[in-house]
Parts: structure tokens; C-alpha cells; sequence
């Protein structure tokens, strides 16, 4: 009697066979196929790609300003505005350190001198600087107080005056006085003279008389807040933030992450964008 083959498969076995075969030469195509035509890939080593897109855009924005400078106002300078418009780290660091005492550069003589840059550059940059309105008028009424001070009288501090001694000053009566008072004890004391500008109901020429029995001989020290970090409570503390800008700052903050820059603020809601100079002492990054 003869026996059944050994090599006889059923028919489930030849499937997998089949199968078997066909991966194999399915594999053995996308090795020659490979070897054929290899990827053009990138480099498995790459450069710093962060550092490298800093000092790209370090050099698109010096070549962005140098074919174009917009108007700026030179007290909010940035170090990367100050690389742009050709300022070494020193000039910079001048500046800074002159707004760290919160006090305002008026015009471009006076940024000359807290700088101390060239003329060639002042020539060049002063055209687009950009002062506001106010510090206009304090820097002509800063001049003319300067010339006639020791003429007339000695200057008083404002942030000590009383209400009896700011009575002096024409067009300051009981009512104006104690306004004034009232509104520099709410800021803690007046950090620069323009906010008496600020004081409801106070004319812009009775300011400037005001300004030229008082200057701001002793600035108060001011602890900034973090616009980044503050509660709608904190903020709503400043004098020119009341609670529902609060709110809508805070709202704006959670929305689109932190400010990266104050004057971002102008964009949120119904902020008094007339104010934002001096908002901007208060607060901090």
C-alpha cells in the first residue's frame, strides 16, 4: 500500500504559503527600490535653530528700520529698537537707567544729553521722535521755570505742598487745592509733574502756574505691579484702572496669554489710551 505524501498542504496551508511569498517579495521591492533612489532628506545634524532665528530676526529688523523708521516715542525705547537705530549698549543702558528713576526725556536735546550719542545720530533719529502732547508743554514750561526761578521765588515741593500753600497759585481755590491733595494721596504722591494735568477740573493754564511754584523735588518710590501676575483687585487699585478695566484686562490676559509688552494694554477693551504713559509707571512685566 502506498502512503500519502508528506508534501501535500490542505488548502488553509497553501493561503499562507501564498501570503508568506508575497510579503517577501513585497519587502524585496522596497529594498532595491530604496536602494534605487534614496531620500533626499535633511541632515540629522542641524545648527541652533533658536539662536540662529534670534539673530535673523535681530537682522530683519535692523534692515526692516534702516530702510524705514516709523515714529516712536524715545522713552520706551526697546534694546532691539535701540540696536536697530545704530545706539551701542552704553547709550542704552543711560537711558535705561534714567527711566528707572521715572523720569521723562522731553525733547531731543535732552535725550542727546541723558544718552550722550552722537550728533550724526541725533540728527538722524530725532525727526521721528515722538513726544506726547503734554510733555510738549512741560518741556516749554520746564524751560521757562528754570530761567525765572531764582528771579521770582523758590520753587516748592508738590508732592508736600498743602492745601493752603497750593492756594497761592492763582485760579487755585479751596475746592482745587484739596482736589489736588486728595488726588496725590490716591497715587501715593506724584512721579512726574504731568499728572497734575490729571486732577479733575484743574485748567491746563492754571497747571502751569501751578508748575511753576511746584516741581516734584522728592518722587515717591513706587512697587509696580505685574501686569502678568496682578488679580483684577490689585490692578484696580491704580488710580487710572477702575474695576471693570480690571476685569477686562485680566479677562484679555487669560484669553491670549501675557503681555509681552505694556503697550499691549491699549488693545484691551475700552483702555483710556491717553492715559497709558502714565499707567506705565505703575506697572511691570
Amino acid at each position: 500500500m502506498i502512503k500519502g505524501s508528506h508534501f501535500r498542504f490542505n488548502k488553509q496551508e497553501r493561503s499562507g504559503i501564498f501570503f508568506l511569498l508575497l510579503i517577501i517579495f513585497i519587502f524585496q521591492g522596497i529594498y532595491f527600490y530604496v536602494k534605487a533612489k534614496p531620500f533626499s532628506t535633511s541632515p540629522a545634524v542641524k545648527v541652533n535653530t533658536t539662536e540662529q532665528a534670534h539673530l535673523d530676526s535681530l537682522k530683519g529688523l535692523a534692515q526692516m528700520d534702516a530702510g524705514k523708521i516709523f515714529p516712536f516715542n524715545p522713552n520706551y525705547i526697546t534694546d532691539h529698537k535701540g540696536y536697530a537705530l545704530g545706539m551701542s549698549l552704553e547709550e542704552l543702558d543711560r537711558l535705561f537707567d534714567y527711566r528707572d528713576k521715572n523720569k521723562f526725556i522731553n525733547s531731543a536735546e535732552e535725550f542727546q544729553k541723558v544718552t550722550q550719542i552722537s550728533d550724526s545720530l541725533l540728527n538722524k533719529i530725532a525727526p521721528y521722535f515722538k513726544f506726547p502732547a503734554w510733555a510738549k508743554t512741560a518741556s516749554v514750561i520746564q524751560k521757562k521755570s528754570n530761567q525765572k526761578r531764582s528771579e521770582i521765588y523758590e520753587v516748592g515741593d508738590l508732592n508736600q505742598a498743602t492745601a493752603e500753600e497750593l492756594m497761592r497759585v492763582n485760579g487755585v481755590g479751596p475746592t482745587l487745592s484739596k482736589r489736588i491733595v486728595k488726588f496725590r494721596d490716591r497715587l501715593g504722591g506724584f512721579v512726574v509733574n504731568e499728572q497734575l494735568y490729571d486732577v479733575y477740573g484743574l485748567e491746563p493754564e492754571v497747571v502751569q502756574r501751578t508748575l511753576k511754584r511746584f516741581q516734584i523735588l522728592q518722587p515717591p518710590v513706587i512697587k509696580k505691579i505685574n501686569i502678568n501676575q496682578a488679580t483684577a483687585e490689585e490692578l484696580s487699585q491704580l488710580v487710572y484702572i477702575n474695576q471693570d478695566m480690571a476685569l477686562e484686562i485680566v479677562l484679555h490676559r487669560k484669553r491670549n496669554g501675557p503681555f509681552s509688552s505694556l503697550d499691549e494694554l491699549v488693545g484691551v477693551g475700552a483702555f483710556p489710551t491717553d492715559r497709558i504713559e502714565r499707567i506705565k509707571l505703575y506697572l511691570t512685566l
